[in-house]
């Protein structure tokens, strides 16, 4: 569970971060065509990897509740920590996104 909740973290901070407003807001800069683009992309391959993540655990009937779960525990997360913690909430999915890879290993 601890990774569908990393990947969705990141899903949703790119989906953030494909908007011109949050964009700016963190990183300072609107996004290019591209970039808005390349972020939309990225967020929903992200999302659709934790769904990935949570039904292999535990099969399609519980990994579906507990998906739903990290989607809101996530975008929860995320949504408490723009206004008041922006770099907080960039540093977060930078470190989610790292640290993936050996809760996936950690997951088989």
């Amino acid at each position: 569970m601890l990774l569908a909740l990393m990947l969705c973290y990141g899903g949703f901070t790119a989906l953030c971060l494909s908007m011109d407003r949050h964009h700016t807001d963190l990183l300072g800069q609107k996004p290019s065509a591209r970039r808005r683009h390349g972020m939309k992309i990225a967020g929903w391959i992200l999302l659709a990897l934790s769904l990935w993540a949570a039904v292999s655990k535990t099969g399609w009937s519980l990994g579906l509740v507990e998906w739903s779960a990290v989607l809101m525990l996530s975008a929860l997360v995320l949504v408490l920590l723009l206004p008041y913690r922006p770099r907080l909430a960039l540093s977060l999915a930078g470190l989610s996104l790292l640290a993936s890879p050996v809760a996936a290993l950690a997951q088989q």
